[in-house]
């Protein structure tokens, strides 16, 4: 069984459902410390000027929590924010009808935690795209250890063979410091995605193709041959 794990995010890019789709079990990571400016609370999406971040806001004084335990803060209307957003970059595109009313339901709630928002959004995106992989919340399978540890424990306890890991390295080029032999001392083979991002049709041509966008980006152009596109680019190592 091939288990990947990754923290929560809001509306994730293609390669984030990438990894979910390769692996039989998908752990959310939502007990681990919350990280500021990272995308568990916003994501791009393309305007005319080019791309944008729509962000939820979170309440200051919990900056220190885990992630399951961080706040929305709700004294602007964020949502309506994002939606109209949405509607005035995306209400042109094909899809955008069909796909677009399980966001607008979601953001018509009131949600106290980031990390039930986005595992809610994330489920209802899995659905879309026909992913069958199970989903489990680390918070709630009550495991001890740091790091790779924790890592490896996970899989142990949830009877994974392999790890569905990501790319081997960061964005600037240096390699994830992951503990492989503590892999290896468990059994569990260690498998890194390799992601090319493929190009599909987006709107506003005269900026170009831009990459790395939130997965709406995606559905709201290419519908029901999303997932196609997500497999285009999918490989592993």
């Amino acid at each position: 069984m091939t288990i990947t794990i990754h923290q929560p995010e809001y509306l994730p890019w293609i390669g984030f459902f990438d990894r979910i789709y390769k692996s039989d079990l998908f752990v959310i990571l939502d007990d681990v410390q919350y990280q500021k400016n990272a995308f568990i609370n916003r994501n791009k999406i393309k305007t005319a000027q080019g791309w944008q971040w729509i962000t939820i806001p979170i309440k200051e004084r919990e900056s220190l929590r885990n992630i399951n335990e961080m706040l929305i803060d709700n004294r602007t209307d964020w949502a309506k924010k994002h939606w109209k957003a949405l509607i005035s970059n995306y209400n042109k595109a094909p899809f955008f009808k069909e796909y677009a009313s399980f966001l607008r339901d979601a953001l018509k709630k009131k949600w106290e935690s980031i990390s039930e928002l986005d595992s809610f959004l994330m489920k209802e995106i899995m659905d879309i795209l026909g992913l069958k992989a199970k989903i489990e919340k680390s918070s709630s399978l009550n495991i001890p250890g740091q790091a790779t540890e924790r890592l490896v424990n996970i899989c142990k306890k949830l009877d994974a063979d392999t790890y569905l890991s990501g790319p081997g390295f960061t964005g600037s080029g240096e390699k994830h410091h992951m503990d492989l032999e503590k892999f290896q001392e468990a059994g569990i083979k260690v498998i890194f995605q390799e992601f090319e991002h493929p190009s599909y049709p987006q709107q506003f041509e005269e900026q170009g193709f831009l990459p790395y966008m939130s997965i709406v980006d995606l559905l709201f152009n290419c519908g029901e041959k999303s997932l196609e596109f997500i497999k285009s680019g999918s490989s592993t190592t």
